[in-house]
């Protein structure tokens, strides 16, 4: 398999072939993560199917895509895992996913589930920002540019301003994702922290659902 393209993570799919197999409908920010969780289990009776990333910044329009994707793609498939936490839906997706029969990841947002849910409740950080893999990676697309910041300069204190430290929630050990994450927090005017996570609970979920 080749190594995939941002743009192929994000809107990535694999066709189901016969029973017993499981569909992972998952949030294209996190892609790169469950490849490599296919790919080093051994998974071929996983399939993947990504929507936008971009809906990380339109959380109102999650359960509506989740709902739409899995009564579309569900068939042929023997189960259906959704690889989406609550992620600022107010506990909408948790609702449809329970209508539509399908298990879904648990805890608030993916921050929790990489960290662990039990930690990071635990650590009660309000004045935190984070940054994934994903994020870090995707920082000036998804953030400086998304919110239209970059042309807005005005708009940094309003969505910012209440913020005091960066904390990069780490999946992998690349030095040069470090440098985009610090980077990033020296960008919003913030302190940096870094944390390694490896996959989390994402991990555990994904093989329980296997």
């Amino acid at each position: 398999m080749h190594a995939p393209s941002d743009a192929e993570l994000t809107e990535h799919g694999m066709a189901a072939t016969g029973t017993g197999r499981l569909l992972v409908l998952a949030c294209g920010a996190l892609a790169r993560e469950i490849l490599a969780l296919i790919r080093v289990n051994g998974w071929d009776h996983v399939d993947l199917h990504c929507l936008p990333a971009i809906l990380h910044n339109y959380p109102n329009k999650i359960t509506g895509a989740v709902r739409e994707a899995v009564i579309e793609r569900r068939d042929g498939y023997e189960k259906v895992f959704v690889a989406y936490a609550d992620c600022g839906t107010g506990g909408d997706l948790e609702k449809a996913c329970a209508e539509l029969g399908v298990e879904m990841i648990r805890g608030p947002h993916c921050y929790a589930f990489f960290e662990g849910l039990d930690v990071f409740t635990g650590r009660d950080e309000i004045y935190s920002f984070y940054l994934t893999d994903f994020l870090a990676r995707q920082f000036d697309t998804f953030i400086w540019r998304g919110l239209k910041i970059d042309r807005h300069p005005e708009l940094l204190p309003m969505y910012f301003g209440h913020y005091r430290t960066l904390v990069y929630l780490a999946q992998t050990d690349d030095p040069a994702l470090t440098e985009k994450a610090q980077a990033a927090a020296e960008k919003l005017g913030l302190r940096f922290e870094r944390r390694f996570t490896g996959y989390g609970e994402l991990a555990s979920a994904l093989e329980a659902a296997v």
